[in-house]
């Protein structure tokens, strides 16, 4: 047959016109499918069958077109239509309203689904729709301890965070972060559809651990989160040394459940017990969880300890205990960078612990990223940091702690929209971890920007709404911005209230709001839960409770009790020089002791010293602080013009202390010796809101 005369035919036979109507009414049933079925929780493999048999009925229409024609009078045969009259005959522009009307079906459902994908269940914005979800993407929910002795929770977690450790190794799935998962903690009703939208992903798994004698039994189970669907579930029984292969098993399990590819190297790691020792990972897992409590609060140096002692117990028991080394790296960085001990002893251990990552492994991407969390809490080389950071996010992929030290280092480096965008990145692998959603609010404090903090505290209230020291930083953004101590006063008697205990959390806050409101009771009360901690400040400047004591004395002009409390604070304050000499925050400190004390050369000496260790170009963050702090120094030695040179310099420096805000300058008895003094109101007038 002619080619030319074959497509003329083909056109007689209105099977073009079949052809295009066919293809937008399958298209229009389509997206009508799409957006209608999960709504009644429909699965979606009827979904992609149904859409599936709609293609395969395309080439069923395109013969049935060349064989029959529909007519006034039925269905007939195409020969027969064609013997028939011309009036009996079919219309030929019929096929033109199935096309027109399946193009306005397919356009509004399109729009239904654009508008219904953008708002929750009530109207209002809310998380993405179900059939957004990404289908590689799980979150591993804390498994139950079903053991007797309830201490064998921290093994249950250990046995979840390991698995969900091994997940986060396929760079071929969305793996959400422990921090997110914990808040989901067996016990609690769970809304599995929910907390699936929560943390933007299909699928969940969950679990339990029952721990008896030598052996173990752990149940698991996948479910899809938007149906509630058991996709697959085990039960493994067996010795307890085996628990390390049933974690592995598990996380291959759902691998393949996802039908995500796995690389050889991902395999290997995956097989690859954490250690053999059972009593190790206990002491790891507690360490672990400890560590994820390190946030604003007033016993971060108490938990660093507590965490250091249990890790170091576990590599005692298994000296090739890798991820427990990377637990130490990070928690002497901390403790190092956080000024608890700055030390070379504490340097050391730090070293100490990536020497034996390095010989143990020393390309994984664990090792580059304790690496750079050396090089970044030790050192300060944010260089060499972020160099190996790129080295650790090429095997690291689902890892947010990588995108959280890369905002860290940039922010001190003077690059806040760059950290922004990181912790953003960050919190999007981490979606309910409230204290990255904390630094980003700290990321807006330091740059001013009020507002947007206020609303990153409240997103971190809806995840812990009981978290004190979240609720007093939400309250101590209006004694910032506005110099308006109400709320941060009501909130903490709230606290009060509720759990006496719990102020500890907050009490130099609320040692703050007194000094701020002149309640000398208030802040003496304050002063005396801060006595069973070694210190309280911020961004590495600690002060001493003893220093509390004389600044209160100072308040209350009571200079023979003031001069009694600085002289025993500049004790302890020398024997930390004494074991941190190269401290900028340390001899900030000392300036402001010597000050207090009438030493006035000698504190401004100490306050130069402090800025030429920490300058601002070297950290913009701490560096800010120096030359803040430095100006009160400057105003309690007497040396006013140098103390608004100083301060001049410190409202224009990269990050803003408390004690710089607007709420700081006109409420805190730092300023006080400035009062009255014309460019001191200015600038306080200056910083007020507009």
């Amino acid at each position: 047959m002619n080619i030319y005369n074959f497509f003329a035919e083909l056109k007689r036979r209105n099977v073009f016109k079949v052809a295009i109507a066919y293809i937008v009414g399958g298209w229009a049933l389509s997206q009508g499918i799409a957006q209608v079925f999960p709504v009644f929780d429909v699965p979606n493999w009827i979904i992609r069958l149904i859409v599936l048999l709609i293609i395969l009925g395309l080439p069923i229409a395109l013969v049935l077109a060349w064989m029959f024609e529909i007519t006034p009078e039925g269905i007939k045969r195409t020969e027969t239509a064609d013997a028939m009259p011309a009036a009996a005959k079919p219309k030929q522009y019929a096929w033109i309203y199935v096309v027109v009307a399946g193009a306005l079906v397919s356009i509004g459902l399109f729009l239904l689904g654009l508008y219904t994908g953008q708002r929750g269940e009530s109207g209002r914005p809310g998380p993405a729709a179900a059939g957004s979800l990404p289908d590689k993407s799980i979150a591993v929910l804390p498994f139950e301890n079903l053991s007797e002795e309830k201490t064998n929770e921290f093994f249950a977690d250990g046995v979840q965070d390991e698995i969900l450790t091994d997940l986060a190794k396929v760079a071929d799935l969305k793996v959400i972060s422990r921090t997110s998962v914990m808040q989901y903690r067996s016990g609690v009703a769970r809304n599995l559809r929910e907390i699936g939208q929560q943390l933007g992903v299909a699928h969940l798994l969950e679990g339990s651990v029952q721990r008896v004698a030598n052996r173990v039994r752990v149940n698991a189970q996948l479910i899809d989160a938007k149906t509630d669907a058991h996709l697959w579930a085990q039960t493994y029984d067996r010795d307890l040394a085996d628990v390390f292969a049933i974690q592995s098993e598990i996380a291959k399990a759902i691998a393949d459940q996802l039908q995500a590819t796995l690389s050889p190297n991902e395999k290997a790691a995956i097989e690859k017990p954490p250690t053999t020792n059972v009593a190790a990972f206990d002491l790891y897992s507690r360490a672990k969880t400890i560590l994820l409590s390190i946030g604003f609060s007033t016993t971060d140096e108490k938990n660093l300890r507590e965490a250091i002692e249990l890790l170091d117990q576990a590599v005692a028991l298994d000296p090739a205990f890798f991820e427990a080394y990377c637990k130490l790296v990070l928690a002497h960085g901390k403790f190092y960078a956080l000024n608890y001990d700055h030390t070379v002893g504490r340097l050391a251990s730090a070293e100490a612990a990536l020497q034996s990552l390095i010989r143990l492994r020393p390309d994984a991407g664990e090792t580059h990223l304790a690496r750079a969390q050396f090089l970044y809490y030790g050192h300060r080389d944010y260089p060499g940091a972020l160099a190996e950071l790129e080295q650790a996010r090429r095997s690291l992929a689902n890892d947010p702690r990588v995108f959280e030290l890369t905002a860290y280092i940039v922010r001190r480096r003077g690059e806040p929209k760059e950290a922004v965008g990181n912790l953003e990145r960050s919190v999007e692998l981490d979606p309910r971890n409230y204290f990255t959603i904390q630094q980003l609010a700290l990321s807006y404090q330091l740059l001013r920007r009020y507002p947007e903090e206020a609303a990153l505290d409240d997103r971190a209230l809806t995840i812990v709404p009981k978290d004190v020291p979240t609720r007093v930083q939400r309250a101590l953004v209006d004694f910032y911005w506005k110099a308006d101590t109400g709320p941060l006063h009501r909130e903490i008697d709230a606290i009060l209230a509720e759990n006496p205990g719990a102020i500890s959390a907050a009490a130099d806050t609320w040692f703050l709001c007194g000094l701020a409101e002149h309640d000398i009771a208030a802040a003496a009360k304050a002063l005396a839960v801060l006595n069973n901690t070694p210190s309280f400040g911020e961004n590495g400047v600690y002060l001493s409770p003893t220093f509390g004591e004389g600044l209160l004395a100072r308040v209350a002009k009571d200079d023979a009790r003031a001069r009694t409390a600085f002289t025993k604070a500049r004790i302890e304050q020398d024997k930390i020089l004494q074991a941190q000499p190269s401290s900028g925050p340390a001899f900030c400190v000392l300036a402001l002791i010597d000050a207090a004390l009438g030493q006035k050369e000698a504190a401004l000496a100490e306050g130069r010293r402090a800025i030429q260790l920490l300058p601002v170009e070297k950290d913009s963050v701490t560096g800010s602080l120096m030359i803040q702090f430095f100006a009160i120094t400057a105003a309690w030695a007497g040396d006013k013009e140098l103390a608004l040179d100083q301060l001049e310099l410190g409202v224009r420096a990269p990050c803003a202390a408390i004690v710089v805000t607007y709420g700081g300058l006109k409420l805190l008895p730092f300023w006080d010796p400035l009062r009255g003094d014309p460019r001191f109101e200015a600038l306080v007038q200056k910083m007020a809101p507009k």
